[in-house]
């Protein structure tokens, strides 16, 4: 599989401008001259048309051409013909309840898993390509009929992670949310991916993107800070 999972989308430098050099070395997987299938349900606030722009508008330089799945009349047999998936941030728990509901997160998951098919995600994009969605930090506004993703990746991803704990805040911090989640789940790790970073998955390799690194919280072990670079495993 050939995968770009990334923690956010927005930087100081414009949007998806701080990942511009990664998306690229990962559409080199695929020609680039083709279509990019995008998925835009996670925008609830944004409309759909304007999110394809801002995508599309991004993704320019790169030579790909976004086509969002919302304007198409068939877009299970889009992905099944697709090189490229893109699936954007948003609200998690919505853009869960739309895969689910057009068949898309069984096209698109068979469509990467076979390797005829690149993925790329950001922030709930890369949410749904783990195994559930139960490390989001969306709140769950729509039912997703059940937390289970796409399963792309054998860990759970927390994107947008911080370890800061403002003065004055008494609720828990982002550590101890993830901390309970692994002391339920005690075999699934979870990384956290701080801004500007994301996790690169080509066949059986991995490697953290970014110089802020990833987080990597597994049962009751305390939690432990990887470099960026490659992962022996995840």
């Amino acid at each position: 599989m050939n995968l770009l999972l990334l923690s956010n989308s927005t930087s100081d430098a414009g949007y998806l401008t701080h990942a511009l050099p990664w998306v690229r070395e990962w559409a080199a997987h695929h020609d680039t001259s083709g279509d990019a299938l995008f998925v835009p349900y996670a925008g609830v606030t944004r409309t759909w048309d304007a999110y394809e722009a801002l995508v599309a508008e991004a993704l320019a330089p790169l030579g790909l051409r976004v086509r969002s799945v919302h304007q198409l009349a068939d877009p299970v047999a889009a992905v099944q013909g697709a090189r490229h998936v893109l699936v954007g941030g948003g609200n998690t728990f919505a853009l869960l309840r739309s895969l689910r509901a057009t068949g898309l997160l069984e096209a698109i998951g068979a469509r990467v898993r076979s390797g005829e098919a690149s993925y790329l995600g950001w922030s709930a994009g890369s949410n749904v390509a783990c195994p559930t969605i139960c490390t989001t930090n969306d709140m769950p506004i729509a039912d997703p009929g059940g937390f289970d993703a796409l399963g792309l990746v054998p860990v759970q991803i927390n994107a947008h992670y911080t370890d800061a704990h403002p003065p004055g805040h008494r609720g828990e911090t982002r550590e101890q949310r993830l901390r309970e989640f692994t002391t339920l789940n005690p075999g699934m790790p979870v990384l956290g991916l701080p801004e500007g970073t994301g996790l690169r998955v080509r066949g059986g390799r991995s490697q953290v993107l970014g110089a802020a690194g990833a987080r990597r919280f597994h049962g009751n072990l305390a939690p432990q800070w990887l470099a960026e670079g490659p992962l022996e495993s995840l």
